[in-house]
């Protein structure tokens, strides 16, 4: 299938989607948060460092983390302000640190080969700061491989538009369906590889806000190239 024939979902669909799989299909947001990491993890090519910011996009990147850890691949676990973590993404921190790995403050690169962008999804609107803007900052000069979760961090899902600074991904692993600021504006640009990840939100839930899904999308079980 091609990239113009896939359908997409805009920020407020995502939230739709979400609140439509737990209320209707008995789906929780934490079975998509955990089938999200392990979509994000499996696609890391070597040890990697993960970067979090404090909502569920974060919650993805803990998950994978711990799948990573799991398989001997994770090099660090850096989470901008741990203590502002709720819901789903708090309780994937503490399964996280229930197992013994440290998740810092500070961003530690050291043997790491890439790096989960897990700092900002789909709800962003306006420019990174503060401590946010660093680590984007921090990851654009790395020189590791980039790996996004969902869109790069500083990326408006929906128009496309790149506010600064913002991650230049080497692969952005979009969850669910694609999100329509990968295929324009900036986005092209600083998604690199985009990869649509099957995160097990009912197709059902998609038909009830209007966006019909093939039913063969992921019969093969394996990531989608957009």
């Amino acid at each position: 299938m091609s990239s113009s024939a896939l359908p997409q979902l805009t920020s407020r669909q995502v939230k739709e989607v979400d609140a439509l799989a737990q209320e209707r299909f008995g789906v929780s947001v934490e079975w998509l948060m955990e089938a999200a990491g392990w979509q994000v993890a499996r696609a890391c090519p070597a040890r990697s460092a993960v970067v979090c910011g404090i909502g569920n996009n974060a919650g993805d990147g803990l998950a994978a983390a711990r799948h990573l850890h799991r398989w001997g691949r994770l090099a660090s676990v850096c989470c901008v302000d741990a203590g502002r973590l709720r819901g789903p993404a708090a309780r994937e921190l503490e399964a996280l640190q229930r197992i013994g790995v440290e998740v810092s403050g500070e961003l530690r690169l050291e043997g790491a080969q890439a790096v989960v962008d897990a700092i900002f999804g789909t709800g962003l609107s306006r420019r990174p700061e503060g401590r946010f803007a660093e680590l984007i900052e921090a990851l654009n000069s790395s020189r590791l491989r980039v790996i996004a979760v969902d869109v790069p961090s500083g990326l408006d899902a929906d128009s496309g538009v790149a506010y600064a600074p913002c991650v230049q991904a080497h692969t952005t692993i979009t969850l669910g369906l694609p999100k329509p600021g990968l295929l324009t504006g900036d986005g092209r640009r600083l998604a690199g590889e985009v990869w649509v990840a099957d995160i097990g939100v009912p197709f059902e839930a998609y038909a009830a806000i209007g966006v019909p899904v093939p039913p063969d999308l992921f019969a093969q079980g394996e990531l989608v190239r957009l």
